[in-house]
């Protein structure tokens, strides 16, 4: 069974040629196969198929499923682990957790990132790079010749050296103990610093980058409870952290960070419900869309249960204010803004799809077409994000 799938995925690249980079705006969509939610309750699949990644050109109408390969890839972490060069050209995939191949139906922190060749017809992974172990939030600097990958199982965050096509590691920083959950690590635009979310302490860490050199400043930024996802606004003025919380059906929340002045620091926090998984800023740095599981991931007959959700908020003087909402699939992850920054795409787990929603000039949010069909949870998106509209 596992040969077929494999051959059928194979054959639709074969039969998918993607636009030429730069003339197309892809979205990505990291789908996980290893693992499914059954009223609640988290079940590892013994024998799972391919894990997988969806790539869709923007500039059509819906959106058109260029090629979908097989990727590893992973649900567990922030769904942040797929980021895609400026040009196009080349997306960095990370696995948090893979198969135990000792072990059917468990699974071990992952150690390895895969780097797709997005202009290759098809798209194919050019190389498969060592981590640390855990691998999970990934992002590129907008020069597009840096990428860091934080390490949740090893308290690091990776670097890594990306030049003429060719993307190589390039050593590691010591963030914290394996303790500290190191989850995401988001770039500020001038790609002179980076912030690094720790789950397990309820903080975040600075870096500064000079050149290749990377550093981890003394300066500790307190958060909400179990920060997770993170967004840094296109113009650096600010960014945004999800407080993923303890899952215990009490609302939780989403930190404002301001960025303008130094040291860094927090400046509102606002409780958007249960389980801020995903969250991103809109490309003109006006808005912050939070994907809320709101009790989607739990037992039907719980009290806490609820229809996954996504909430757009204001960011406007430093302060943050909920504008709208709207219903998206259950164990929702991954939200990314489109280009113009008119549509926000929602990727939901258990449904194996993405929501298409319409942003509406006042912040309103309404559906933005049909759904887009992925093979498998989607469990991250990417999107490059360039600031405008």
């Amino acid at each position: 069974m596992k040969r077929l799938l494999l051959a059928g995925i194979a054959a639709f690249a074969l039969a998918a040629i993607p636009a030429p980079p730069g003339q197309a705006h892809l979205l990505l969509s990291a789908n996980d196969n290893k693992v499914v939610l059954e009223n609640g309750v988290v079940r590892i699949l013994r024998e799972p198929q391919p894990d997988t990644l969806s790539i869709f050109d923007l500039s059509a109408s819906p959106p058109a499923l260029r090629a979908e390969i097989a990727v590893p890839a992973s649900v567990v972490g922030p769904p942040n682990s797929v980021a895609i060069t400026p040009d196009e050209r080349l997306a960095l995939v990370t696995a948090n957790q893979r198969p135990n191949p000792a072990e059917p139906g468990r699974l071990v922190p992952g150690n390895t990132m895969a780097v797709i060749d997005l202009a290759a017809a098809p798209p194919r992974i050019l190389a498969t790079l060592p981590t640390g172990a855990g691998p999970a939030g990934v992002s590129i600097n907008r020069a597009g010749s840096m990428a860091l990958v934080a390490n949740r199982a090893e308290g690091t965050v990776s670097i890594f050296r990306i030049h003429h096509g060719q993307v190589t590691p390039h050593g590691k920083v010591d963030i914290g103990p394996v303790s500290a959950e190191v989850s995401h690590v988001a770039f500020a635009p001038d790609g002179r610093h980076a912030l690094v979310t720790r789950n397990g302490d309820h903080m975040l860490n600075v870096l500064q980058i000079d050149g290749e050199r990377v550093v981890k400043l003394d300066r500790e930024i307190t958060t909400g409870v179990r920060p997770y996802g993170l967004s840094v606004a296109p113009d650096g003025r600010w960014a945004v952290v999800a407080n993923l919380g303890r899952g215990t059906g009490d609302a939780d929340t989403v930190s404002l960070v301001d960025l303008t002045r130094e040291p860094y620091r927090v400046v509102d926090t606002i409780s958007v419900g249960q389980t801020p998984e995903g969250v991103t800023a809109s490309p003109d740095g006006r808005h912050v869309a939070v994907t809320v599981m709101n009790g989607s991931n739990k037992p039907k007959d719980s009290p806490f249960h609820g229809p996954g959700l996504v909430r757009l908020l204001r960011v406007e003087q430093m302060r943050l204010t909920m504008v709208s909402e709207a219903r998206v699939g259950a164990w929702a992850q991954g939200a990314a803004f489109a280009p113009d920054g008119r549509t926000l795409f929602v990727g939901n787990m258990v449904e194996k799809d993405i929501s298409v929603l319409r942003v509406g000039e006042d912040g309103r949010l309404s559906e933005g077409g049909p759904r887009l069909r992925v093979s498998g949870g989607s469990a991250a998106l990417g999107i490059v994000q360039r600031a405008g509209r």
